[in-house]
Parts: C-alpha cells; sequence; structure tokens
C-alpha cells in the first residue's frame, strides 16, 4: 500500500505539506521513479503540476538518512539505494487555484484535486493508497473515496486516488437524496442562499432521468462538491463517483441565470459517470499522466455529454422547453461565430484539444468538439428516431457503449461507435460520420430537415448590427479605444481592417461609442475609415456589397403550423407537450 499525509501550518502561504511512503522489498529495486501527472482527466492539454511543487527531499522514514535523488525530466525523479526500505518523500504544494479542477487553501477550507499534488511510484499504480488528512477539529470532508477511520481515505489505486477530489471546511453543507436505492449528495461549500427543497427535487429528477436512460450506475455512490464563490465564475470538472463545479457570484445561486447553470453543469458531469468515465476511449485505458494521450472521440466524450446536459433536463420537466431551446440557441451562436468550423473536422479537433482546445487560438482554425459536437448529436439523435419512428434512438448508442465497454472496462474505438450507430440506425451512416465527424460539411440543412421531424425549424434572421450584419467584423471598447476583434474571412472588412486596428473616424466624424450609428447613414455609398495600426494612421475605404449579410442568427423555433404528428413526435423526442 501507497500511504499519503496532508496537512498545513499557515494556510496564508497557501501551502500544503505533502508526504507519501511506500516500503521497497530488498529485493526490490535498487532504484525507483516517482511520477506527478503533467495533465489532470477531463482537460485533456499538459498542464505541468511541477510548476507547484517545492522542495522535494526524499529519505529513509526509519533512519530519516537523505537517500541520492535527481530529477529526470521536469515532474520525475530517479531515487537510488531504495531496496530494502522504507521511502518517505516530502515536499510542500501550492493550492491556490480555484477552478474546478484546482486546488486551494486558506483559514476555512482545503480543497484538493490529488490529480495535481500527488507522486506514484513508475509501476505500483495499481496499488491501493491511504490518505491521512490533519485537519482541525470539527472540519467536514466530502469526498468519493471511501472512510476508514477519521479523516483517512481509501483508494483502490492511484488511479482511483487522482481522480477524486476532497473538500474539507468546518462549513460544508450538504443533502442527500437517493435514486434506485443509490445515495446522491450535494455538498456546497460558500456562503449562499440554498433553496434545498427545490434543489434536491430538481436534481433527484435529473438523476432519475439518467439512470432510466442507462439502466444501472457504474458507482456505489455520488457526491457533487460545490464551491460557490462570492465573485463571478463557472467551472465543472467530472470524476469517477464525484463532480466538482465552481459557480458565482453566490448570492445569485437561486436567481435565474445562475440557477439554470447549476443545473445545466451538474447534469452534464453527472452524464459523464457514464459517458468518458465509465465509457472511455480505449487510447485511455489506462490514463498515462505523464504526456498525451491522444484520442479522436472527444465529439462523443465531450459533444454528446454536452447534448444530453441541457436535453435531459427537459426530458426530466426540470426545464421548459423554450428553456431547452435558449440553451441550443446559445450552442448554435458559438458554432456559427467561428468559420473555425470550415476548416477543422470534429475528429481532428479532439486531437488538437491538446494542442490549443482550451484557447482562442489563431482566428477561424479550429472548432468545438462541445458545441458542434452537441449540435451532430442533436442530428443524428433525431435521424435515429426519424428512421425508426422513434422506436430508437441515441439512447440505444449510448446504452451499447455503457454494456460492451462501461460494464466491462474495455475502451472503445472509433470503429466501434461508427458500428453501434449503424447498427442502432438500421442502415448505412457512413455519410453521417464523412460529412460532419471527419469533415466540414455545413449543418443548417440536414439540421433543419432533423428538427422537421418534431415540429420545429432553422430560423434565419439578419445581424442587425451594421459592423457586424453588413461588414463582417466586431470591436470591443477598451479605455475609449474602439479597437476590431474578429473579422470574417471574405467580407467587406477583410479587404480594408486587421485584428487590433484602432478606429478613428468614419466619414471624418470621430469614433465614440457611436460606431453602428456612423456606419448605418449611408450603406450605398464607401465609407472612409481612420484607423491607428501599429501606432500609424491611416485612412482605408470599407464598402457594403448589395445582398450580402454576415454574422446572421440561427434559433431553433417550433413551426407555427406543425402537424399533429409533428407534435407527437416533438412529444416522444421531449417527453413535454408541444
Amino acid at each position: 500500500m501507497i500511504h499519503y499525509s496532508v496537512s498545513f501550518e499557515n494556510p496564508l502561504t497557501f501551502y500544503v505539506q505533502l508526504h507519501m511512503t511506500f516500503e521497497v522489498p530488498t529485493d526490490g529495486p535498487a532504484t525507483v521513479e516517482l511520477q506527478l501527472p503533467a495533465w489532470r482527466p477531463g482537460r485533456y492539454e499538459l498542464q505541468n503540476f511541477a510548476q507547484k511543487i517545492q522542495q522535494v527531499e526524499v529519505s529513509d522514514a526509519a533512519s530519516h538518512e537523505l537517500l541520492p535523488t535527481r530529477k529526470l525530466t521536469k515532474d520525475r525523479w530517479e531515487v537510488r539505494e531504495a531496496a530494502g526500505r522504507t521511502v518517505r518523500v516530502s515536499y510542500n504544494f501550492y493550492a491556490h487555484q480555484m477552478d474546478a479542477g484546482g486546488s486551494w487553501l486558506d483559514e476555512s477550507q482545503l480543497y484538493m484535486n490529488p490529480v495535481q499534488g500527488f507522486m506514484y511510484v513508475e509501476g505500483r499504480q495499481h496499488e491501493p493508497c491511504q490518505v491521512q488528512l490533519h485537519l482541525p477539529e470539527g472540519w467536514q470532508l466530502a469526498c468519493g473515496l471511501p472512510q476508514s477511520g477519521p479523516n483517512v481515505l481509501q483508494a483502490q489505486s492511484f488511479d482511483h486516488l487522482a481522480d477524486s477530489p476532497f473538500i474539507a471546511s468546518p462549513t460544508l453543507q450538504y443533502r442527500n437524496y437517493e435514486v434506485q436505492g443509490l445515495p446522491f449528495y450535494i455538498w456546497i461549500q460558500g456562503e449562499c442562499p440554498v433553496d434545498w427543497q427545490r434543489l434536491v427535487a430538481d436534481f433527484r429528477a435529473f438523476s432519475q432521468e439518467q439512470l432510466a436512460l442507462f439502466g444501472a450506475f457504474p458507482a456505489q455512490d455520488y457526491h457533487f462538491l460545490n464551491q460557490i464563490l462570492p465573485y463571478k465564475h463557472y467551472h465543472g470538472v467530472e470524476h469517477l463517483n464525484s463532480t466538482v463545479i465552481t459557480l458565482g457570484p453566490a448570492e445569485l445561486l437561486m436567481t435565474e441565470g445562475l440557477y439554470k447553470e447549476l443545473l445545466g453543469v451538474s447534469c452534464h458531469e453527472l452524464f459523464h459517470a457514464w459517458n468518458i468515465k465509465s465509457i472511455r476511449p480505449a487510447e485511455m485505458q489506462p490514463y498515462d499522466y505523464s504526456k498525451e494521450n491522444y484520442f479522436r472521440t472527444c465529439f462523443i466524450a465531450e459533444g454528446v455529454t454536452t447534448y444530453y446536459g441541457e436535453y435531459l433536463l427537459a426530458r426530466a420537466q426540470v426545464r421548459s422547453a423554450e428553456q431547452y431551446f435558449a440553451e441550443l440557441n446559445t450552442v448554435l451562436r458559438k458554432h456559427y461565430d467561428d468559420y473555425g468550423r470550415y476548416h477543422l473536422s470534429l475528429a481532428d479537433a479532439s486531437m488538437d484539444l491538446w494542442l490549443d482546445g482550451y484557447k482562442p487560438g489563431i482566428p477561424d482554425r479550429k472548432v468545438s468538439v462541445y458545441h458542434k459536437g452537441a449540435l451532430v448529436a442533436l442530428l443524428l439523435d433525431l435521424t435515429l428516431r426519424r428512421l425508426s419512428q422513434h422506436q430508437r434512438s441515441l439512447d440505444d448508442v449510448m446504452r451499447r457503449l455503457y454494456e460492451e465497454f462501461g460494464k466491462t472496462g474495455i475502451g472503445y474505438t472509433e470503429d466501434d461507435y461508427v458500428r453501434i450507430v449503424t447498427d442502432v440506425a438500421g442502415r448505412d451512416m457512413t455519410a453521417y460520420f464523412d460529412k460532419f465527424i471527419y469533415g466540414t460539411a455545413p449543418l443548417e440543412e440536414p439540421l433543419d430537415k432533423a428538427l422537421a421531424f418534431v415540429g420545429c425549424t432553422l430560423r434565419i434572421t439578419e445581424n442587425m448590427s451594421a459592423s457586424e450584419g453588413l461588414f463582417g467584423f466586431r470591436t470591443v471598447t477598451r479605455n475609449e479605444r474602439t479597437e476590431v476583434t474578429d473579422i470574417l474571412p471574405g467580407s467587406p472588412a477583410a479587404a480594408a481592417f486587421t485584428v487590433d486596428d484602432e478606429l478613428v473616424a468614419v466619414n471624418g466624424r470621430r469614433v465614440d461609442m457611436n460606431l453602428q450609428s456612423l456606419l448605418s447613414a449611408d450603406s450605398e455609398h464607401p465609407y472612409e475609415v481612420s484607423v491607428f495600426r501599429q501606432n500609424r494612421l491611416l485612412t482605408v475605404p470599407l464598402a457594403a456589397r448589395s445582398g450580402e449579410r454576415f454574422w446572421q442568427k440561427i434559433t431553433i423555433e417550433k413551426l407555427p403550423a406543425a402537424t399533429a404528428e409533428q407534435q407527437a413526435s416533438f412529444r416522444s423526442w421531449l417527453k413535454q407537450d408541444f
């Protein structure tokens, strides 16, 4: 067994003291290697957690003799003369990152994601682990790991430990509920108003809907660990039998705007308990924490989950159809805002998460596995329903994935997903995959056709902003400076501006919070626009093109004249009246 100890001396420094102890048999290796993870499951980019480590010392636990140690890489250590010893590894970990994948220490709490700060012994990741937390008296502990004693956590392996965040605090609140005999816990850390009756009822409803979809749960319990913060924030990360959600501002928790975010991210993260934590890509069986784990199926792991995260809230009657469509329209807006959809496929975007998937990146390079992934999941679900008259759907695909791969612990491949989708459809689905997963075909026409089956349509309306709709560029005002931030390829603005141009005047009139009115005055004739570009004053022509419009608004709406058959189909899909 690998033993860990967690303590802190001065929370004002944010430093946590970590110790790892393990035995090396006399006939064991003389040299062992210690690895600190370089990334965490749920965010597919290298994060180099070794940046948070201070003063690593390795010693013999009995004699306190320091053992010869050297770094092999940025986050890997070699320890010599280890055979026959109980090795003790000690270091400080800087816990000062408050988000759903981070760790935080202050006077009020200790919150940790073990994957950030706990090392493992190379080759011994499958051994059970024990964690002793040294906490002040009166502090509660919230974690998905079982406790074998006061503040003592037990994990089956390093994977189990790394995927089990915890919050320790004297002010934790919680409620629990059951679904099909399984206990669910809602933990809240933070000063916020909580309508527990409403919260528990809504969480129970979407939990029931998800369990009904899959038929079984991959864990014995589940913990929602919520950090409700005094400032604006939004983030969630999935784990084996828990999730961490960071949300704020706290005083607005039960208002419509923030409460819908809490419901959406909670439903999304619970769905991950099946889809990625249990139904896992073959490339991640097992995780390799030391380097990138490339996989091409994040459109399933995140795209399908993004679709179900909001869709199941409507199916569970937690959100109305109108509220669900509002969230879908947000996904549509984010997808169509970026011309990267013409340049990168979903499968390639899955690979590129490791490159720059969580950053804005260069203009028009990439597509989102979350947003386009959700839209192609919606398209697939409605297509399967139309082909079978609602006898089969994406639910059947997910159940098959869970039966074949989630319950067995075998990783699935791209070919497995294609095979299961094809089996459920009862027909060749090559065109769907070639166009929308491996290609960059536009979604408007196929989505509109699929939505018509359930009495809905894609509505396209003009962008009423002159700069966006007529000329194809966006600006932001900073310190009374109007700067160009986005330009659509092939638009009139693309021939006149560059990103970061400061717009000074239009036809001799100063730009001062009045750009839209200046560009709407006479769209029939070219404008003379004065700009500062790299501190040089230039005047450039800007002319609209007859009949061309940009950044149109695309929304999903109900058909005003939907037939009785379409309305019935809507009810089968959303479990709500049309």
